[in-house]
């Protein structure tokens, strides 16, 4: 069209750009993550013996061959998936192995970082195996049921077995030893979503108002509230607050994304308070953590030395803002959990408040990238799932974080990636491998709407 002499053109649309893979960008986290934790291998020895480990060349390899494999899976069946999750899993996984080699080194009749770099090899198989072999998450949708009962055996499995420092969640057959609640958690994550996907409307909108509460109806809400106390009430038979605590969050957690009603969260606040009350007055075992909560240097008061909770708090405070520097520390002091629920404090002691802050980051980005999948999907199991298990993270690192820094009471888990345990670093991984399924379906659907 002419107007004055001028001719005047009508804009074009701007073309639909695809999304980058990325998968460069996740090769070179992958190769800072491997160096940083060799890096930790060789300080550790030359603080401890003046000498770089022998070793060390071989951990570096093993490592970096783990994560090269891992990588190529990704490469090649999830070339869309967020490049910042492989890497930060490698990267806690390698610092967890140089702080339980550090400790070691102070226990020469208790090593433990052999047997948790054969946990982690396992980890990392399993997160091959879930990346190669799970096309599409939904699958998972179609056996929920399946994984409930799954779940609901291994929490009941360690009833049988004996106690071991006050909880039963252990099983130990041969000097063989498992935890199953921690595979139990992602089966009850991946039911959690699955039914409230199926029910969420239901949930949002059936059923009473109560105060500024919409309830659902007994029949839709039943089957998953009746799932849930079952599960928390094997784990209180068992002893493991710190479970039970979890698997309350993300049912919470999980019911107010899937309906929208805030009023889920005030609800799960006041339960949580009551059943924390009523299990810490008439649990001798929680009830003894609770105490030592509110008074740590109370055994110091007494002349019987201080407890783990005060350790602990002295090994934080000794790091001060930059730390003694790797294998400088005194956190073995501590005791028996050094290596477990206590291995936080060997991180605040010998890497100081600044290695800390960078360790949190880690897993406040992990669970980012987690919710972001989450909300990029238009699907809303893949939605729930992504939240559930970023959610799983988050809560596991608020509680342990909170107990061995004295913000709540203990509660006996195992911090993911960091600390030892078998079970536990086999579990992250297959989280993270889910993970990076959902968030390259999540950016997968874009280009697929781009090509079309």
């Amino acid at each position: 069209m002419t107007n004055a002499g001028t001719t005047v053109t009508a804009d074009l649309p701007t073309p639909a750009v695809r999304l980058p893979r990325r998968r460069g960008i996740e090769l070179t986290l992958i190769v800072v993550a491997v160096l940083l934790s060799a890096y930790g291998y060789c300080a550790v020895g030359l603080a401890k013996n003046g000498t770089v480990p022998p070793g060390a060349a071989g951990y570096g390899a093993g490592l970096g061959v783990l994560a090269l494999v891992a990588h190529i899976a990704v490469r090649l069946r999830a070339p869309y998936a967020d490049p910042l999750l492989l890497p930060i899993g490698v990267l806690l996984n390698g610092l967890g192995l140089v702080l339980i080699y550090r400790l070691d080194l102070e226990t020469p009749g208790d090593r433990a970082a052999p047997t948790q770099l054969v946990w982690s090899t396992l980890g990392v198989t399993l997160f091959i195996v879930v990346v190669l072999a799970l096309r599409d998450h939904r699958v998972l949708q179609r056996y929920a049921y399946v994984c409930v009962a799954a779940a609901l055996a291994l929490l009941t499995l360690p009833v049988f077995f004996p106690a071991v420092n006050g909880a039963r969640i252990w099983i130990r057959i041969a000097g063989f030893s498992i935890q199953p609640g921690e595979f139990a958690k992602v089966l009850l994550a991946v039911f959690f979503a699955a039914y409230l996907a199926a029910n969420r409307n239901a949930l949002a909108y059936a059923g009473r108002r109560v105060w500024r509460l919409q309830l659902p109806t007994g029949r839709v809400l039943g089957p998953i509230v009746a799932i849930w106390l079952l599960s928390v009430g094997v784990l209180v038979l068992e002893r493991d607050l710190g479970t039970s605590l979890l698997f309350f969050g993300l049912f919470v957690t999980l019911l107010y994304v899937a309906t929208g009603r805030t009023g889920w969260i005030a609800v799960g606040l006041l339960l949580a308070a009551l059943g924390a009350v009523a299990v810490g007055r008439f649990e001798p075992h929680v009830h003894s953590r609770v105490q030592d909560w509110l008074h740590p240097f109370a055994s110091i008061d007494a002349g019987h030395g201080p407890n783990q909770l005060a350790q602990s708090l002295f090994a934080f405070a000794a790091g001060g803002m930059l730390g003694t520097g790797l294998g400088l520390g005194h956190s073995i002091l501590i005791g028996f959990a050094a290596k477990s629920d206590f291995i936080l404090a060997t991180a605040g002691e010998e890497l100081g408040l600044a290695g800390l802050s960078a360790i949190f980051i880690l897993y406040g980005l992990l669970v980012e990238r987690g919710y972001r999948a989450g909300l990029a999907l238009r699907d809303p199991f893949g939605r729930l799932l992504a939240v559930g298990l970023a959610s799983i993270v988050a809560l596991q690192v608020f509680v342990i974080a909170g107990g061995v820094t004295g913000l709540i009471p203990l509660t006996g888990m195992a911090m993911p990636f960091l600390a030892q345990g078998g079970s536990s670093v086999v579990t992250n991984w297959a989280i993270v491998a889910l993970l990076i399924r959902l968030s390259d379906s999540s950016r997968r659907q874009y280009d697929i709407e781009v090509a079309a």
